[in-house]
């Protein structure tokens, strides 16, 4: 059996870093976790190849070569997977589907011959026993939680490594908390359950063997959902494995409540992890409420996000405005609080309803849903009937991101983050592609660009005042290039 598996196009958005990846000459931010878990459950004397169109384009012969095609993707990559789809089906190829996109959306492709959904460590194996017997059925589907210490490590070998800026593993699945327009929990429950200690040492093991040096996400979506496991057993052994490791830094997404605990922050920083992502949505009290964003509520959350900065780790944020309980005021405050708490990447979109979420089903019996939800977290969409007006709820965020992403703001921003920050001490292995992409952003950020008086004056503050700091500062730079684009182009 010959099984071709595809990964459909990115969009141009926030978190694909398309106008960022060109300063490195790289393709794509990352690999496609799934469908490379998904190979490594399929049998082991089956041909596989990936076609990653993020990376290389889907030709004829690949479709030629395969006997099915396994297609998984994320809501945001819709459009280029009905297009993925259509050329299967023209070429006389069967369909195999499953990951987020098909979960929550399945009935609408309805050219799918056969549809994998939840977690494929459950609905798989009947699929594959069926295929094998001649009878398999469209749908599998279920409610089980898989046990994930079962899970096998990537074939990493199918991808070409090259063309990426980033590795992933997942720890965890599962969240704690119940945030009213968070799917994850639909997706993968409150408990968490997590990989052990020794599985994710081999997956790295697995990546550093293959000569990757650059960065690893943990795409778990709160690493610390198991804290004690974390704690106990993954953070010791990540320490006792990085003695000796040169590169691979990691990043992650995890909670605010990290800030209470100064163990767990040095832990993390110990084990090489610079980066988190936390869901900071709001400074607004009224609107955490609403949420049930509890692990956020009657906190000073910039005082947060600082002492996480000075532990070494820099804080991503994501924000949300179109809550029922705000006001015209949040669109000030919200700029006010990112511009104050450094917070350099900061993701701010409208609130969307996806599908299996609390506040998806609490706006269905309100008769306020519309459209589709477009995850896209930054494209200023929204599938609601907000209580603000929706014009002045749209006036209010294009205010915001145009103010937050223009040149004088963002560098003063990546400033006020410089001058707390406490790097980790990882060493970098040296790499000309890096040499490349400072020299690229002199040219069009620093000749070409218009923010070329604010990238000379972070270019020369930095390389004075704090000089190891220099890299991660033009890194920045390129960054605020990327956003800015998308943001013109797509919001403003």
């Amino acid at each position: 059996m010959k099984i071709l598996l595809l990964y459909p196009e990115f969009p141009d958005t926030f978190w694909s870093f398309k106008h960022a990846l060109k300063f490195i000459r790289k393709r794509a931010s990352t690999p496609p976790l799934g469908l490379l878990t998904v190979a490594a459950m399929l049998p082991s004397h089956w041909e596989k190849r990936l076609v990653d169109l993020n990376v290389r384009k889907l030709n004829d012969k690949d479709l030629a070569w395969a006997d099915y095609a396994f297609v998984s993707a994320m809501v945001v990559q819709r459009e280029s997977t009905r297009q993925v789809i259509t050329r299967c089906k023209a070429a006389g190829l069967k369909v195999v589907a499953g990951g987020p996109l098909f979960s929550a959306e399945y009935i609408q492709f309805e050219n799918v011959d056969h549809f994998i959904l939840n977690e494929a460590e459950v609905t798989l194996p009947p699929f594959l026993r069926d295929l094998e017997q001649g009878r398999a059925r469209r749908d599998y589907t279920s409610n089980e939680f898989p046990d994930i210490r079962q899970t096998p490590a990537p074939l990493w070998e199918l991808a070409d490594l090259k063309h990426y800026a980033t590795m992933s593993v997942q720890y965890s699945r599962g969240c704690p908390f119940d945030c009213e327009f968070c799917n994850i929990t639909a997706l993968f429950g409150h408990r968490p359950r997590v990989k052990t200690a020794g599985q994710i040492i081999r997956e790295l093991d697995g990546l550093y063997q293959l000569g990757w040096r650059e960065s690893v996400f943990f795409v778990d979506d709160n690493l610390m959902g198991n804290k004690r496991h974390l704690k106990e057993k993954l953070l010791p052994a990540l320490i006792e494995w990085r003695k000796g490791i040169a590169g691979m830094p990691f990043n992650t997404e995890i909670s605010i409540n990290l800030a209470d605990d100064e163990k767990l922050m040095n832990l993390m920083a110990q084990a090489g992890f610079t980066t988190v992502f936390i869901g900071v949505e709001t400074p607004d009290e009224d609107s955490l409420a609403e949420c049930n964003k509890t692990q956020n509520r009657h906190r000073d959350l910039v005082a947060d996000v600082k002492r996480i900065q000075r532990a070494g780790l820099q804080v991503q944020g994501g924000f949300i405005i179109g809550f029922d309980s705000d006001t015209p005021s949040i669109f000030q405050r919200q700029i006010d609080f990112i511009q104050k708490s450094g917070i350099v990447t900061a993701m701010v979109g409208l609130l969307q309803a996806p599908i299996g979420t609390r506040l998806y089903e609490r706006l269905k019996r309100e008769k306020r849903l519309v459209g589709a939800f477009s995850g896209d977290n930054v494209d200023g969409a929204t599938n609601i009937i907000p209580k603000m007006s929706l014009e002045t709820l749209q006036k209010g965020y294009r205010a915001v991101v145009g103010y937050l992403y223009a040149p004088k703001n963002y560098y003063a921003r990546v400033k006020t983050f410089l001058k707390e920050y406490k790097p980790p001490k990882i060493t970098i292995p040296f790499d000309f592609q890096y040499v490349g992409a400072f020299f690229r952003s002199i040219v069009q950020l620093g000749i070409v660009g218009k923010e070329r008086l604010q990238y000379w004056n972070l270019f020369l503050w930095t390389l004075f005042r704090r000089p190891r700091l220099f890299p991660l500062a033009i890194s920045f730079a390129i960054y605020g290039y990327h956003f800015r684009l998308v943001c013109d182009r797509h919001i403003l």
